[in-house]
């Protein structure tokens, strides 16, 4: 049955010392589980003065390829606080993602996801999951750099600094201390990457011993992801890089029970973005189905950081007592199911419940609940003085001739050679294909050709390269220097080398 738009017929905010908060109704079911949330936090006795952003489809369609005009940003600016309904990014190129530019853009360097079970009135397969997923929000692959560089290769970067990583690492300690938690872990792939991911767990692994009182641990992302999806009581707090976390989240919500229950904060040092960690779910929009607890669950973290922590423990008991007494939405039924319930009725069961506690569970009072903490200062970022070297250069090429033949290439480039540069390597999909490369290596149009000298080299040594590379007709599409940093390589040796 098609209902109308409840997002037309706001109550108003109780106006007794108000807080601003931007507030986007999102598209989908983002309008209709945004009015469940601010009625459940209205008739709670949230102190909010509310300033409505358009964000998302609407602005996309007026041209607007980031999906957030000026007046919004004024606005996220201007309260410091947005809560943020689902939205969708329109398929196709030409449209960013709007949750990754109001991240990098707000400087929401952590994103906080709590996720545990809701044993035995949500169906789960791990009545113990407890545990909070803290994930670097800003960069990795995320960073959304991207490039075809041939008839058969693109290629994304993958973006991973030093103080990005030390504010989420930090973040994450901080947080398992003022939570009482008793284990940060660690998860990142440096056994392949060992550049970019054992940046992360070298940094985990300094910061780590400023807090003794934490058990500290690293594991592959791979197993890790396993464990929690098999065993998720071995953990407690995870820290990750962004790739990572988007994907263990929604494992971790979904194996909790539903990744309709959960909600995230993406906290900065001037701005912080709560939000369901779902989508906008456009095929149930105006079907009064959409469970608005993810929202919900997101609002009450965003109550405890602007200091209305009372109010947030008042919705969330509630909102437990709601689940204990079996009225649940059709995503969550189970066997505790006594009645199935639209959008609508399970807002206002909640709302009914205002002021009982839950029997089964914990009660939530302030200071005991999983909320995010404030931002850490940025942290002094000098450095004793590195010595930085420039040794070579890797050249890249699109090159299909003679059959594919990486000897053949590199008779090409020998002739061109420019002392102290000599040619040094040839990889193809990262695997060396010269010398001594392997008849059965697949090839693709993309050829990385790594010229090295045996001391350090000037930036004209290079140019005069390329200016003879120009000469013979070659494609070459990239380059990237190499350094060493204090005699340590800042690059990659290649598969095989």
């Amino acid at each position: 049955m098609q209902t109308s738009d409840p997002s037309t017929s706001l109550l108003p905010i109780c106006p007794d010392v108000p807080t601003p908060v931007s507030v986007a109704f999102g598209d989908g079911i983002g309008p209709s589980i945004m009015a469940a949330t601010l009625r459940i936090l209205h008739a709670a006795g949230a102190r909010l003065d509310i300033e409505r952003v358009d964000l998302g489809e609407r602005i996309y369609r007026q041209g607007v390829t980031s999906g957030i005009d000026r007046f919004a940003w004024d606005s996220l600016r201007r309260t410091g606080v947005l809560l943020k309904a689902p939205v969708i990014t329109p398929q196709g190129g030409g449209y960013r993602s709007l949750n990754e530019t109001l991240r990098k853009t707000l400087g929401l360097y952590a994103n906080v996801r709590p996720c545990r079970a809701y044993a035995p009135y949500v169906p789960t397969l791990h009545p113990k999951l407890d545990l909070v997923i803290i994930r670097e929000n800003e960069e990795d692959l995320y960073a959304g750099i991207e490039h075809r560089q041939t008839r058969e290769v693109v290629q994304c970067l993958k973006l991973v600094t030093r103080a990005g990583c030390e504010r989420v690492v930090r973040y994450a300690f901080e947080y398992a201390r003022q939570h009482g938690r008793r284990k940060v872990t660690a998860l990142s792939k440096d056994n392949i990457m060992k550049m970019t991911d054992g940046l992360f767990h070298r940094v985990f692994d300094e910061i780590g011993t400023q807090y003794p009182e934490l058990e500290c641990e690293h594991q592959i992302i791979d197993i890790g992801m396993a464990r929690v999806a098999v065993h998720p009581e071995r953990y407690d707090v995870i820290v990750t890089l962004n790739l990572y976390g988007d994907i263990l989240s929604d494992v971790a919500a979904e194996v909790a029970g539903s990744v309709g229950l959960a909600g995230s904060a993406n906290i900065g040092e001037r701005v912080a973005m709560f939000e369901a960690i779902h989508g906008s779910a456009p095929d149930l929009a105006g079907r009064d189905l959409a469970n608005p607890s993810g929202l919900l669950q997101a609002a009450v973290l965003m109550l405890h950081h602007i200091g209305q922590g009372e109010v947030g423990c008042r919705i969330q008991n509630a909102w437990l007592r709601t689940l204990e007494d079996g009225i649940h939405t059709t995503d969550i039924r189970g066997e505790q199911t006594r009645t199935v319930v639209g959008t609508n009725a399970f807002t206002e069961a909640v709302v009914a419940r205002l002021g009982q506690t839950p029997q089964q569970w914990e009660t939530a009072v302030s200071g005991a609940v999983n909320v995010p903490v404030k931002a850490l200062p940025v942290q002094d970022d000098s450095r004793l003085a590195i010595l930085k070297l420039l040794v070579g250069t890797d050249i890249f090429f699109e090159w299909s001739e003679d059959g594919r033949n990486p000897d053949r290439l590199a008779e090409h480039l020998r002739d061109i050679e420019v002392p102290p540069l000599s040619l040094h390597m040839i990889s193809n999909r990262g695997v060396i294909v010269w010398p001594h490369g392997l008849p059965e290596t697949h090839k693709s149009d993309h050829w990385r050709c790594r010229f090295l000298g045996p001391r350090p080299i000037e930036h004209e040594n290079i140019l005069e390269l390329l200016r003879r590379i120009n000469l013979t007709g070659l494609d070459f599409i990239k380059t990237e220097h190499l350094y060493t940093f204090d005699g340590e390589p800042g690059y990659s040796l290649g598969q095989g080398q």
